[in-house]
């Protein structure tokens, strides 16, 4: 393959991916623009690792969509560098935070809770979490809705401890993925049916990729109402859930 040939495949590749592929080389070394343009995407994602959330600003745009007070809550780890090093912890309540919720607890209990957790990348939650909100609640009138909760610190299955505290029959978490060198803000949204300690990653169904240059606002509303809708219809979520409706649209 020809030098000039092999430049336009490498051209054309690109323009179809941010991954890093065909790059050029000036002898046996990466060009300095490549370099330095990797350095600043792995700075980004180290970033949004470390990063805090700012609980007081997502409560705020949470407040203001559903109309109501936001519960602000803690996991068990402290603090971010316990968080990175302790995953179970990011996986359970406080004591504090367990008891506002039991005291907060309506007897019949409700058909859903949205909680909203920095995960490992506060960034992302901040940026899309209310706009997905946003989408989404037209698509929940009569439903009754416990207050959305803001967790610092927290893993996806922090989740099932707050539903399970609510008596939520759905439990939805907004939550920050794990930055990749080209997506250091891509959200993820989960959904269990009767969240409750000890449930499994197969007993979910989950959203993600939802950012710009990924899944729209839009988009992750239509898929996330689908889910609730479903779930609360079968009384199921994870594996034996499928979105039927898009594969309906392919065929």
């Amino acid at each position: 393959m020809s030098g000039l040939t092999a430049g336009l495949w490498a051209a054309r590749l690109r323009a179809l991916t941010p991954a890093r592929v065909g790059l050029e080389c000036t002898g046996v070394s990466q060009q300095t623009r490549d370099l330095l343009a990797f350095q600043r995407a792995h700075a980004l994602a180290r970033d949004a690792v470390h990063a805090p959330l700012d609980v007081a600003a997502v409560a705020a745009e949470f407040e203001a969509i559903c109309g109501g007070p936001v519960i602000r809550l803690h996991s068990q780890a402290a603090d971010r560098a316990t968080y990175l090093q302790r995953p179970d912890l990011g996986r359970i309540l406080d004591e504090p935070s367990l008891a506002e919720l039991k005291r907060l607890r309506s007897p019949e209990g409700c058909d859903l809770v949205v909680v909203v957790a920095d995960g490992l990348s506060a960034l992302a939650v901040e940026r899309h979490a209310a706009p997905v909100l946003r989408a989404l609640w037209p698509r929940l009138e009569g439903w009754r809705i416990a207050p959305a909760c803001v967790v610092a610190q927290g893993r996806v299955a922090i989740g099932d401890a707050v539903g399970e505290a609510l008596g939520a029959r759905l439990c939805l978490v907004l939550i920050g993925e794990r930055p990749g060198l080209s997506s250091p803000d891509s959200m993820g949204a989960y959904i269990t049916w009767e969240p409750r300690t000890g449930r499994t990653d197969a007993e979910r169904n989950c959203i993600s990729n939802i950012r710009a240059e990924g899944l729209s606002y839009e988009e992750a509303a239509v898929q996330i109402g689908f889910y609730l809708h479903e779930a609360r219809q079968r009384k199921l979520t994870g594996v034996a859930l499928k979105d039927e409706s898009r594969m309906l649209e392919k065929g």
